[in-house]
């Protein structure tokens, strides 16, 4: 099947409809949505828990690895980082080198991932209860799949 109506020459844009970039981010919006109202009363958003999360397991850390291991580009990430140390929840200090700062979790952050995790958890198993374990784990080795396609020169 063509994608051009050849009568106009004009494409089919109906064929859209089936652009992986799209579907991402309707799926990325619907899942986004159901875990920043679970984390709501924790008084933080999706994004939010996965970089403090991000923190606790490695610690101190340069915001351009931060930013590459997120896959954030490094303005939204400090967009991200400004909010979050507003909140007390991370400390943004100069590297070693002046053009280079790192990023900690702080007591506060951490107290808020630790009252945020069964919050977290909840969301996981509202995923899980309508998709089973090997849908998710397929689906996440091909996420992952997915990111080292894009991520290719």
């Amino acid at each position: 099947m063509s994608d051009v109506n050849e009568s106009s020459k004009m494409p089919d844009y109906l064929c859209c409809l089936n652009c992986t970039g799209f579907n991402l981010r309707k799926a990325n919006r619907a899942v986004s949505q159901l875990y920043d109202e679970m984390l709501r009363p924790a008084g933080i958003r999706g994004t939010q828990y996965s970089l403090l999360v991000a923190l606790k397991i490695s610690g101190s850390v340069l915001v351009t690895q931060l930013a590459e291991h997120a896959v954030m580009d490094r303005t939204t990430l400090t967009r991200n980082l400004e909010v979050m140390e507003k909140q007390g929840l991370v400390n943004v200090t100069p590297g070693e080198d002046r053009r280079t700062r790192m990023v900690t979790i702080t007591e506060a952050g951490s107290a808020v991932l630790l009252e945020a995790y069964p919050l977290w958890q909840q969301a996981q198993s509202k995923i899980r209860e309508t998709m089973s374990q090997e849908r998710l784990q397929t689906l996440m080795t091909d996420l992952s799949a997915l990111i080292e396609a894009a991520k290719a020169e």
